[in-house]
This record gives structure tokens, sequence and C-alpha cells, in this order.
């Protein structure tokens, strides 16, 4: 592996106006505690979706800082089983949305659940496109998350704060010949190596081609195509003390992949500064430990594409 390029995903357009936050968020009553992430979860695979992390944060958050503010904080993520493959074949860097965040969380004084996850438009905006396979999904999203909370209000975040820093941190390499099956086993060593020493763990990995291939019965355009759910237990709960709702960020997904047309390995992730923007994280520790996951992540990134 010879030459790094470290490539950032520019804006989507300056010059388009959003009439609403980057957020959707959900608030129901759930004061005899009915409504769980369990029932959540169902919702979402009835309605054509597959898990790929349905996370509990309480239990690690009381081990690590010793107290939770609240009854629920769960991280799930989700991804249609149909339209992502579509979607991911049409646009490859997608895959920073597959699977795509949906948070969880009531309050421990609170009689309200709250839900929220990324818009369509938000998500255009950090990938730097726009299709409509993402309003489709978007669509199956909430229809799934409006089964699930009978007689929820629907809002949206605050505008977002303006951030003229890349949305998706992403990096490429050349193969220079070499084959790809021990550049994929190599890459994936170093990556599992350089999670934990900066405290990230990874509650999910999925091959995500094997799925659009059907475990090699149909053909795709990836040799190969994996995502990594990854989370930083101090990161989540430092935010969470004042904007919960940044949750539908995390876990973070990082894709990998190697398309067939193609001699070069990719690698990308949504920066921190989507948190920053999107859910208005202000407060000064919750954005230093961000910036602080910004910088370690990226550092793992650079070590194992070297």
């Amino acid at each position: 592996m010879k030459k790094i390029i470290l490539m950032f995903v520019a804006l989507f357009s300056a010059s388009i106006v959003f009439a609403q936050g980057d957020l959707h968020l959900f608030d129901v009553d759930n004061k005899k505690g009915v409504i769980t992430p369990t029932t959540i979860e169902k919702a979402f695979t009835d309605n054509g979706f597959s898990i790929a992390v349905n996370s509990e944060m309480n239990l690690p958050f009381k081990k690590q800082f010793q107290k939770t503010d609240f009854k629920v904080f769960t991280l799930l993520t989700v991804y249609h089983t149909k339209l992502s493959q579509d979607l991911v074949k049409k646009h490859p860097d997608a895959g920073v949305f597959t699977p795509l965040g949906v948070g969880i969380y009531q309050g421990l004084n609170e009689d309200t659940l709250h839900v929220s996850t990324l818009t369509s438009e938000a998500q255009a905006k950090i990938l730097g496109f726009d299709d409509e396979l993402l309003r489709t999904i978007e669509k199956e999203v909430l229809k799934s998350i409006k089964s699930a909370l009978a007689n929820a209000k629907h809002g949206y975040s605050e505008d977002s704060l303006k951030e003229s820093r890349s949305l998706v941190s992403k990096f490429e390499f050349e193969l220079d010949g070499a084959e790809w099956e021990g550049v994929k086993e190599e890459l994936e060593l170093g990556l599992e190596n350089g999670f934990k020493p900066f405290g990230f763990v990874t509650p999910n990995y999925m091959d995500f081609n094997a799925e659009m291939t059907k475990e090699g019965t149909v053909e795709s355009p990836f040799d190969f195509y994996v995502t990594y759910s990854i989370c930083k237990l101090k990161v989540i709960y430092t935010v969470s003390q004042t904007r919960p709702e940044a949750s539908a960020f995390a876990p973070c997904t990082l894709m990998v992949y190697k398309k067939k047309d193609e001699d070069k390995v990719v690698l990308g992730f949504p920066a921190v500064y989507n948190w920053m923007s999107s859910a208005k994280v202000e407060d000064k520790e919750a954005k230093a430990v961000l910036q602080q996951a910004q910088k370690d992540f990226e550092s793992i990134l650079k070590e194992v594409t070297e």
C-alpha cells in the first residue's frame, strides 16, 4: 500500500436552504414504560428493515461513570434490507449511513420517550449528493417509528449550525496490483488492532457485499464492501448530558469497500462535525471529546492505509 489520498466530501451546496433542522424528533408519553427499544426494533423489522445494533447504554454508563441521567438510552442502527442495497450500489459512499442511527432516550425524571434520526435532506447534505432513494428510505423509517409510537408528536431539531469543515472523512489508497483478498485481510486486522487502544468499540461488523450478492449467488459492483459500527463511550456519555438527540449519529458507521472496476480501496465515516452542526453541540467539554475522537479515528485510518 503506497500512496494515501485523504479526501473529504464537499458540502452539498451552499445555496440550499433547509426549512427545518437536520433531525427528526419524536416525543411520546411513556409513563408506564410500555414503549421500549425492543418494540421499536420490532416495528422496523416488520417494515422491511434489518437491525445492525441495539445497544443499551445505561449499564456501560453506570459502569464507567458511576451514574446515568436516563431511564432509557439506546443506540439503534437500521438499514432497509432492499432499498439500502439499491442505494449503495448506485452511490457507494452512502455506506456511511448503512446502517443509519436511531437514538432512543428517556430522562430519569421524564414521562416522555424521545426518538431522533437524520432527515433525508441532512443525509444528502452530508453525503454531497441527493437521490430519491434517500427520501424513499426516509419514508420507510418514519413509517416504522410512527407505527411503534402511537400518538407521538413529530417535529424537527433546531436549525443546524454552520459548518465549513468537511462532513465525511474519506481515505483512499491504490492496490498497485496487489491481490485484494490479502489487502482486505491485512486492513481489517489493522483496524481491529487500532480501535481498542483509543477506546473505540465495534458493536457490529457487517459484510454488506454478502447481502448484496445473496451469499455469492448474484453479482454486485464490489469485490468487497464491509461496514463497522464504531462508538466511544466517553463521547456518547459526554454529549448526552446536553444533546441526547445527537445519539442519532451513534454508533458511527465506517465503510470499507473496493469496486470491481477500480484498483483502490475506499474508507470513510461521517465526521464528528456533523454532531456539532446538526445536533448543535456547543458545550465545551462535549466539543473537546468529539474533536479528539475525530483526531484519533483519522490517525487509525492513516496508520492502516500507509
